[in-house]
């Protein structure tokens, strides 16, 4: 039988959140809400639907098209970047895989935080890299603590901005004195899958460094505000020296064409989005008055969901479950769910409350 590098043997494979119809088929529960996986409730665009739609019946027998060129048109006319400072992954998910597996070599370091997307060090120890996880400070990354954890091994440094799973976010003077005192040869990626929800005007600009021509790699998605996420359809920015070296790695037909198709037409319907933040901010609003009136912690949020910091979380996910209420179990000590629509998210409190869950 044929073994795989050590490196890859001891990786734990991602576990995404419980789909609807597996808790459905499982527990025979009728009609769960899913607020596990931070995906927008109210779906996509109907413009983008309609896209969808078109690219169905048209362009299915043909490879798309390899570069993306009318996707990263649009991105670029809407960001005032140059197409090729754009590169299209299968979500930024695989963005993520192509960074590490172009910038690093075997043995090389990748600093980041912890808890964060789990996503960073299955990355890095794919690629024959080490990981190096700075804990978060207040539930947010301490960045000057980060800056400290470089080596002369360190090639990448991995910023959630907000954080995923806390929804914290970094402000423009911290970003701003890390990016001044990293040391050259360190790509800085930001991960700003949820940029679009930030209330904060403190948010770290992180485009003022990528002008600057500074080593930096920003990422952004289609599967979160846009609703998008079963098309699977995110991009990178960056100068273009990074994105050439990175387009040597990325697969050929990364991105099918319905959803380079469906992501132009999201990207213009600017109501949607507008629609989306709405409904967001008054579900936040909803259920940081209901956690606090059962005296159950949250951490602030800059997000789509809500980091909960609770004893015994497997069981009370378990017994959320059981109530038709998907979650997300964040190691033993914590729960995220994500902000869903009013219905939903009356059904999770109502559920907390029967489970009489404390802090």
């Amino acid at each position: 039988m044929i073994k795989a590098p050590e490196h890859i043997s001891a990786l734990s494979p991602y576990m995404p959140g419980k789909p609807i119809e597996e808790l459905e088929r499982e527990l025979e529960i009728k009609n769960p809400v899913k607020l596990a996986s931070n995906e927008n409730p109210i779906g996509p665009s109907p413009a983008a639907v309609r896209a969808i739609t078109a690219g169905l019946k048209k362009t299915l027998n043909r490879y798309p098209d390899g570069s993306g060129y009318y996707l990263k048109t649009a991105l670029a006319k809407k960001l005032s970047v140059k197409p090729e400072e754009i590169i299209l992954g299968n979500g930024s998910n695989e963005l993520i895989d192509i960074a590490a597996r172009t910038f690093l070599a075997p043995g090389d370091e990748a600093v980041m935080a912890h808890p964060s997307f789990v996503v960073y060090s299955m990355a890095v120890q794919a690629a024959g890299g080490k990981a190096i996880q700075s804990p978060l400070r207040d539930y947010k990354h301490d960045l000057d603590a980060m800056l400290n954890a470089v080596t002369p091994k360190t090639k990448m440094l991995f910023i959630a901005n907000p954080n995923n799973p806390t929804g914290t976010m970094n402000t423009k003077e911290e970003f701003d004195r890390l990016m001044i005192n990293i040391r050259d040869g360190i790509l800085v990626v930001v991960d700003e899958a949820y940029y679009e929800y930030v209330m904060n005007a403190g948010y770290a600009d992180s485009f003022k460094h990528f002008r600057a021509c500074r080593n930096i790699l920003i990422l952004r998605t289609f599967s979160k505000i846009y609703g998008l996420a079963g098309l699977r359809i995110g991009y990178g920015i960056a100068p273009q020296e990074i994105i050439t070296e990175m387009n040597k790695v990325r697969p050929p037909f990364n991105t099918n064409s319905v959803a380079q198709k469906t992501a132009i037409e999201a990207l213009k319907d600017k109501g949607h989005i507008k629609k989306s933040k709405e409904i967001n901010n008054t579900g936040k609003k909803y259920l940081y008055k209901e956690l606090s009136s059962l005296g159950i912690r949250h951490v602030p949020t800059e997000a789509n969901f809500i980091y909960m910091p609770v004893a015994d979380s497997m069981n009370i996910y378990k017994n959320l479950l059981h109530a038709g209420v998907i979650v997300r179990p964040m190691g033993p000590d914590a729960i995220r769910v994500t902000i869903g629509l009013p219905e939903e998210n009356k059904r999770f409190i109502k559920a907390l409350k029967e489970l009489k869950v404390k802090s």
